[in-house]
């Protein structure tokens, strides 16, 4: 999963700093630093999904280019680890595009590179994602072998009709016979689904659902089929269910996934207790994380600031930068006044909220900083709050939006 954040601009001058820039004296004073995940973006695919805005590229428009590539994300993470120096990495994810084109070996060498720059904890969670259409038997077990330790599975559906309305390169069989394997080779894995499709009805979200939970599966990820900026569906959108009827499917799923013994955890996210993605919860408790790669985001944080970074987003660009020792694009310190929105931005997505002293140890601002954002939340029914936790209420979760927009700054 990719984070939510500012998007870099390849026509800004390229950033190189050095370690003393960050520790500089600041505005904040962060009494700990928050675990460190690393995400290694890898963006080519097969086709483009038109509902799709992340950085991925199609491989026939370029090619795929393995081992340079690889080559340079191992520079850009040997050139930004002056930034890490001595703090472990707790978890890696390896996303896109589609992370499944790169073969095996690669990710074999990819992994064995990373661990010999980091120290990673001892039970790293490693997850990979993967895509029905590249699928070839043994081929999930090939990446086990190469130190995966979770694959994340993008099905979006299991249905024809729904897949090719989303674009999608697999078919139901393929669909089938990649979650069969996966649910062989991984002890824990993640299935992708999607609702509020064009066209779907209640029947058919329950068969995808009911589906998805035949292979008992430990996670399952499932969102809401949204229309992005600057993606073919914005331009040509599609006739999906109306929200009445969205709010429906989404209650459905909660039910559904309860009765197989999964937790929603996160708005968009259902697992077994055991079973929950460290990497992105994470991303949600607001810990750090070093983004390499196309088009990858960073967010580290320092004795007195936090930093975000975007690394340049064209695959031929970013590989010639880092290769020169320099992948930057966007190189910019968060605003005193702009941490409470990012916090809550992401903490008020998970089911059981943030403790109060996580906050100001993750910002190094005092709870006066989002006292009248809690006191408004609570008068609307949004949050429920004691002395040392904030929670959502199931109110807040269907209208979360208007929840995290709370906090925003004047």
């Amino acid at each position: 999963m990719i984070p939510i954040t500012p998007q870099g601009s390849e026509t800004e001058a390229a950033v190189q700093r050095d370690i003393q820039h960050y520790m500089r004296p600041g505005t904040l004073q962060l009494p700990a630093l928050p675990p460190l995940s690393l995400y290694v973006h890898l963006p080519w695919c097969l086709k483009k999904c038109p509902y799709c805005d992340f950085n991925s590229h199609e491989q026939n428009a370029g090619g795929l280019q393995e081992q340079r590539y690889i080559d340079a994300v191992v520079a850009d993470l040997e050139a930004a680890l002056p930034l890490i120096w001595g703090r472990t990495v707790h978890s890696i994810f390896i996303g896109g595009g589609t992370p499944s084109l790169f073969s095996p070996q690669a990710i074999d060498r990819l992994l064995a590179d990373i661990r010999a720059r980091l120290r990673l904890e001892a039970n790293c969670e490693i997850t990979m994602e993967a895509n029905p259409g590249t699928f070839e038997k043994d081929r999930f077990k090939a990446f086990r072998s190469a130190g995966v330790t979770r694959l994340s599975i993008g099905v979006q559906s299991f249905n024809d009709e729904h897949l090719r309305a989303l674009g999608r390169v697999h078919d139901r069989a393929q669909a089938l016979a990649a979650v069969e394997e996966a649910a062989q080779a991984f002890a824990t894995f993640n299935l992708d689904i999607m609702y509020a499709l064009p066209g779907q009805t209640m029947e058919q979200l329950d068969a995808d659902v009911k589906l998805a939970l035949h292979f008992a599966p430990p996670h399952i990820s499932i969102y809401h089929l949204t229309i992005e900026p600057n993606t073919y569906f914005a331009k040509f959108p599609p006739q999906i269910p109306e929200d009445d009827t969205a709010y429906a499917m989404l209650d459905h799923i909660t039910e559904v996934t309860s009765l197989a013994g999964l937790e929603r955890y996160e708005v968009s996210a259902y697992a077994q207790p055991t079973h929950r993605c460290f990497h992105n919860l994470n991303y949600w408790q607001f810990g750090d994380y070093l983004g390499i790669g196309a088009g990858a985001h960073s967010k580290l944080s320092f004795a007195h600031r936090v930093v975000r970074q975007v690394r340049f987003r064209d695959p031929a660009r970013y590989m010639a930068q880092a290769l020169a020792g320099n992948a930057l694009a966007q190189d910019s310190e968060v605003a005193r006044a702009d941490l409470p929105f990012e916090y809550m931005l992401n903490a008020l997505r998970l089911r059981h909220g943030f403790g109060l002293r996580d906050f100001t140890e993750r910002t190094g601002l005092p709870i006066t900083a989002i006292q009248a954002g809690l006191q408004e939340a609570e008068r609307k029914g949004l949050i429920e709050r004691d002395f040392a936790r904030v929670r959502p209420t199931a109110r807040g979760f269907d209208f979360l939006s208007d929840l995290q927009a709370l906090f925003l700054q004047e």
